[in-house]
């Protein structure tokens, strides 16, 4: 059972008893273990972390030895060879004939690459300037590479566009972090129709078996409260709301984002900023008529008797 460390692919106990159970990752020891059994999954890991932190660019080039860490946004998870520009280690400017020499050899090391190599290089491009545009953090941008790998793998890539795939795993990465972003934000950046998105997302839960957790409603709380220039008042009042909703039962299988809507604009109603259900069903990207049913079903259940 024990294996050589690998990052191409997902390690899990094959005990039925043990599926339950979370896998442990010992980095001291470099061992993954089952949390259920302590069987050693994975032994000999190779750290690939950094080995000293910097604060600065210096404190970077003098203290380093060994890189920066392994990244899966980069289609060689930056541990290629770049060549670079027409200068030497000192910095001093190479002669015409070396330089005819190292403009030849970078031609022929872009030609020389595979067409999966190429293709990887292009999602991730895209997938950093979605990044960018969305505000998301780096972990789930790393994690949506590596939904993305797996999809590779598993051949998922036929058949279907690339931009498409690369914002299915990206939302996906998403929904496992968290990370408050709807299905339009996704497919306004990613410049794909939300029906595309929405079918490559469903092939990618399953046949990579993903398990994605619905959204918690507090999260886009802030995220509308913001967009509308409403008080910080209104906010935690919504929030209580939507905290009531949740131990009355009332939030299961229900739009996450119109529940945070519906609970901001009750909000607003106390507080005295009266902004009309049609702003916020703009903003949330939902329509009036679920707003005003999650409105009323809110107000009913937890006895708001204002109107």
């Amino acid at each position: 059972m024990v294996q050589s460390y690998s990052s191409e692919y997902d390690v899990k106990c094959h005990l039925d008893a043990c599926k339950t159970y979370p896998v442990i990752t010992d980095s001291e020891r470099g061992e993954v273990l089952c949390g259920g059994c302590g069987l050693i999954l994975v032994q000999n890991m190779v750290d690939q972390s950094q080995e000293s932190k910097s604060y600065t660019q210096e404190e970077f080039m003098t203290q380093t030895r060994t890189g920066p860490p392994l990244s899966l946004t980069m289609n060689d998870k930056g541990l290629s060879t770049v060549i670079g520009n027409n200068v030497d280690s000192t910095g001093k400017s190479l002669s015409n004939k070396n330089k005819l020499f190292f403009r030849r050899l970078r031609l022929w090391d872009k030609r020389s690459r595979s067409r999966s190599t190429y293709s990887l290089s292009k999602a991730f491009t895209q997938l950093n300037a979605m990044k960018t545009k969305l505000a998301i953090p780096d972990n789930v941008v790393e994690h949506a590479a590596y939904i993305y790998r797996k999809a590779v793998a598993a051949k998922l890539t036929r058949g279907r566009t690339m931009s498409s795939l690369i914002s299915a795993s990206l939302y996906a990465a998403c929904r496992e972090t968290n990370t408050p972003r709807t299905l339009d934000d996704i497919a306004k950046t990613g410049n794909i129709e939300r029906r595309a998105l929405s079918r490559d997302l469903r092939t990618l839960i399953r046949r990579l078996d993903l398990r994605l957790d619905q959204y918690d409603p507090g999260s886009f709380i802030v995220k509308l409260a913001n967009n509308l220039n409403l008080k910080e008042k209104t906010k935690r009042d919504a929030l209580d709301f939507l905290k009531r909703a949740e131990e009355k039962e009332i939030t299961s299988g229900k739009h996450p984002v119109a529940l945070a809507a519906a609970s901001l604009y009750l909000s607003g109603l106390i507080n005295g900023e009266r902004l009309s259900q049609k702003k916020f069903a703009n903003a949330a990207g939902v329509s009036d008529v679920t707003i005003r049913t999650r409105v009323t079903q809110i107000k009913k259940t937890l006895g708001l008797g204002f109107d």
